[in-house]
Formats: structure tokens, sequence, C-alpha cells
């Protein structure tokens, strides 16, 4: 095996950079993304790329590639011109990919949008993204209607004052190609997603055709010429998430498999859908884990064909992997790290059939091809040796170009020598798994101890009553901050407040204790299944003030 530690001198300053233990994979030059993801789409036309799992709607390959040139097409007519930004407010349809890619071909920057925002959240991406055009569905239309923008409606129904996309892409194959010249090259922008902003406002994140294309490059390294054309994915990630774009949309694209279509989480529903369609790889988040983990099922699992799953956008307690594997031994559990400003940085499993090798239960895996890692010390800056807590670092060729219109936050994000800065404390091991410890920004300060959220929350998680929690910091006159929790009971729990608290106490260091913690019906989580701390702080506190006050 390589060895994953390598040192590199610069400016007479030795640095700890780590590499993956597989060799480097070529990343093609002068390919933008739709062209990367589409090629040899002809040979696989007749196969179904996407299928609704309610409706049963389904979706070519052939079909996806005509759109896509359709819709690109229709786009420059439109007036639509390199870089400008197209906000795309949808729920999860078949037609997805074909919008998105097709704002790409034309040169444009696809900018996704949570259809559940509030109004004035969309409208705030909107301006922020200085979007030229607007893509949504009938049912969402009225959060958009009075932005000023040209609105292209994608579905069954019309909607007056709108372009209708049906309409439009049967205009783009009658029309002529003259004067429309589309020049989208490898380093233009082709995505602006809009970083979560769950630990602080929102921030567009600029990326290249040619950071998504070095990232599938690196991600899909593993995935042999066998599987293409045979695999079949539950889409069920938000596609307007980092995660669902590239993870579900561009690689199964990619890979020429299958996408069930789901456009919201029903756990029966799921489970109906993973059985009928025999998805054999489910790309997931911990709390869509966690329903599986908790909840009966009825279906008969004799009939799943599911192969694993994978989990990533927020950390796997370890106690629902351990009840995940007891309840469905033949599944196999995946994690992945990653963040929007990078796309994946790590994966847990290779092909065994290459000699890749399965990371350690609780590590979030190996660093995929052509990244450099290393770990930094945040109080001096030095980077750390292996089996050493420090903030992760990463740099390659699909650290994004920065967020945009934002130079202070790219430049706290991004340093001088080109290392994103993820904002996680992890380590890395002899073997090369890397352990992600938490959240810098989420880590507690009690008396000067480090505790981590996520560590008693997986406590939490463990006890039978318990279907959900989240654990932040509250502030302390003399502790400085201490750690409070939200707990969501099942319905025939007995036990109180004390006793959860007690609960937690009698299996962490007396520092860790939980000091405050109260009953709630549930945990507010964005799209991508992170636990909104920022929101849950707030609350607590209001509770707390409420109750002290005379």
């Amino acid at each position: 095996m390589e060895k994953t530690t390598q040192n590199m001198t610069k400016d007479d300053k030795e640095e700890i950079i780590f590499r993956s233990r597989y060799p480097s994979v070529p990343i093609p030059d002068k390919v933008t993304l739709p062209e990367f993801v589409l090629k040899e789409s002809e040979l696989y036309a007749d196969n179904v790329a996407f299928v609704d799992a309610s409706t049963k709607k389904s979706y070519t390959h052939g079909q996806v590639l005509r759109d896509v040139k359709r819709f690109s097409k229709a786009l420059r007519s439109l007036g639509l011109r390199t870089g400008h930004v197209v906000v795309v407010v949808l729920p999860n349809v078949v037609e997805y990919a074909a919008v998105a890619l097709g704002i790409m071909a034309a040169g444009g920057v696809f900018s996704g949008a949570n259809p559940s925002s509030h109004s004035s959240e969309i409208k705030k991406q909107v301006e922020l993204a200085e979007a030229k055009l607007i893509v949504t569905d009938d049912r969402t239309y009225s959060k958009v209607n009075e932005l000023g923008l040209p609105v292209i409606v994608v579905g069954e129904e019309r909607v007056q004052g709108t372009i209708f996309w049906t309409e439009l892409l049967e205009a783009a194959e009658r029309a002529s190609n003259n004067g429309i010249e589309i020049e989208a090259n490898e380093n233009d922008l082709c995505a602006l997603p809009f970083s979560s902003g769950t630990t602080g406002l929102s921030k567009g994140v600029m990326l290249t055709h040619r950071n998504i294309v070095a990232n599938l490059c690196s991600t899909l390294f593993s995935v042999g010429p066998d599987l293409i054309g045979k695999l079949t994915i539950l889409g069920l990630i938000p596609y307007f998430h980092i995660y669902g774009l590239t993870g579900i949309l561009c690689a199964t694209l990619r890979n020429k498999g299958k996408v069930v279509v789901m456009a919201r989480y029903d756990l029966s529903i799921v489970l109906k859908a993973l059985i009928e369609h025999e998805v054999t790889f489910a790309p997931i988040v911990p709390p869509i884990l966690l329903g599986l983990v908790k909840h009966p099922i009825m279906e008969d699992l004799a009939k799943l064909k599911l192969r694993s799953v994978m989990t990533a956008a927020a950390p796997l307690a370890p106690e629902i992997y351990e009840e995940f594997q007891r309840k469905f031994p033949q599944v196999e559990v995946q994690e992945a790290y990653g963040m929007t400003e990078h796309s994946c940085i790590t994966l847990t499993h290779g092909d065994p059939r290459k000699g890749h090798h399965t990371s350690k239960k609780r590590s979030v895996g190996y660093i995929l091809p052509n990244l450099e890692v290393k770990f930094v010390d945040p109080d001096t800056g030095l980077s750390l040796p292996s089996n050493t807590p420090g903030e992760i670092c990463v740099r390659s060729q699909c650290v994004m170009k920065g967020y945009y219109k934002n130079e202070a936050e790219t430049a706290q994000t991004i340093d001088e020598k080109g290392w994103l800065h993820t904002g996680d404390i992890g380590f890395i091991d002899d073997e090369g798994d890397i352990f992600i410890v938490d959240r810098m920004k989420e880590l507690i300060k009690y008396k000067g101890f480090q505790v981590a959220p996520a560590e008693l929350e997986g406590i939490l998680l463990g006890h039978p009553s318990v279907e959900d929690a989240a654990v932040v910091g509250l502030p302390d006159k003399e502790a400085g901050e201490i750690p409070g929790a939200n707990v969501v009971m099942s319905k025939d729990a007995k036990e109180s407040e004390e006793d959860m608290m007690k609960y937690v106490a009698n299996n962490v260091a007396q520092y860790k204790k939980v000091r405050v913690l109260q009953f709630v019906d549930n945990i507010p989580k964005s799209p991508s299944g992170k636990i909104m701390r920022r929101l849950i702080k707030e609350k607590m506190l209001e509770s707390i003030a409420k109750s002290a006050a005379p």
C-alpha cells in the first residue's frame, strides 16, 4: 500500500500533507459538464434515465440528451448569454436534469432553490444571484410571479403569462440554428448553489464545469465498466442541493443508470419504491436512515434488492449505524464526506475486486484520488501529523472559484495557497481513514473543555425511547457555554426530561453532561438533513428566558 503521508517543504516550512492511497485519475480537458455526463448517451438511448416513483412518468437517456440540446438552444434564443444565472425552483421531477444541464449547455449558470422556501427567501436568492430567468412549476409559481423576470413553467399545467416548457422545446426543435452560437468552456461557471445557511448567511458558491467534472472523475474512480447501465438509484435527495445535483443526477447520467425520482420523503412510499423499482443504491441523509431504524416496517424486506445506502451531508451517529445493520444486515452502509464548496472529499467503500479497501466503521472514508488533505491546528495554523485532530483543509481542482460577490468570505475560506478550510475538525489514522470529530463552529466550550454535539446526540439516539435529538451550546456566565438538548421521544415513552439528563450523565465525562434538556415534537433540519442549530438555540434561549421571568 502506498504511504498516505507525504511531507512537503515550502518556504522552509514543512507541511504534512495527506494524499489518496490510490493513483491519480485523468480529468478530460476542454469539456463541459453536460458534454461529460451525456457522453455516449446515444448508445443507451432507449434505457430509462428517470422514472417518477408516484406517477410512473419516465424519461430515457435519449430524451434527456435531446431535451438538453433543445432547451439550451431555446435559452439562447430567449437572450440567455454566458454567465447569466437561471434560478430553478422545482421539486424533484424527471425533467430536472434536462433543465439544469440545458442551462449549463447554453453557457448559463444553474442556481437551484428550495421550492418549499418562503417567497422572501427565493426573492433573496434571485437578487443575490442577479438571475435573468426563473424555471418553476404551476404549484410554486405564486412564489416567483412578482419578481419581474421571465418564468418558464415545467409540468402539465399551463400558467398564464409564462413560457410553457413543452411548447418552448417544440419551438426550439423547429427553429434553425442560425445565429445561435453556444460557447461554454470548462472554466466558466456552471452552477451557483447557495450554502444552507444553518450557521450563517446564505452564500452563492461559484462552481465551474471543471470543478464538477474533476469531482465526478475522483468520486466515480471505483465504478467499473460492468456497472455502466446497470445501477438503479433512489433519487430522494433534493436536486437543488449539491449532493442531489452531482451525486445523483450527474453521476447517474454519466454511468447510464436509472434514477427513481421522489419529490418528498414518506417512509412507506420510500420502501414501496425500493421494492417496486428494484433499487440497488440509495444515497440518503441520516434523518432518513433514522426513520428506517426507528419505525416499524410492514413491507416484505425479502423483496429488497438494495445492496447499499450512502449517507452524507450530516454526521451519522454510530448507534444508528449499528441499529440499521441489525435491521438490514444485507445492506452495506457507506458514508461520504463533502461540502458544497468542494463536493465529495472522502468515500468509505471502493470496489474490492480492484483491491479498493473498505474504511473502518465510524470513519467517513479515505481521501479520493487527485485530492490533497491536511489537518491544521486552529490556533497555530500548523499542519498536524496523523491521529491528531485539526481543521480539515482540502486542495484540488474541485475547490470552488469562490463565493459570489463576497471576497471577504472567500478569503476566509480559501487561503493564498489554494487550501479550502472546511470548518470541520477531524483526523486521519495510520491506514488513511478520516474521522470527523465535529464542526468547529458547533463545538461547545464548557469551562475550556471541548464538547462535541454529535457525541451527545449519538448517546441520546441510542436510548430506545428517543426518536431524534439535537445538542447545542447555550451561553452560561460561569462555564462560557453549556450543552443543551432538544429530544423527540416516542409516543409511549415514560421517561422525564430529568431521567434523560441522568442517562447522558451516566455515559459521559462530567464536563460533557447535558445541563438543559427539553422535549420537543420535532428537530428542525435543512433539506439536506443538517440540524438547524441556530434555530434550536434561539428557541431554547427564548424558552429559558420565559421560564425565568417573574
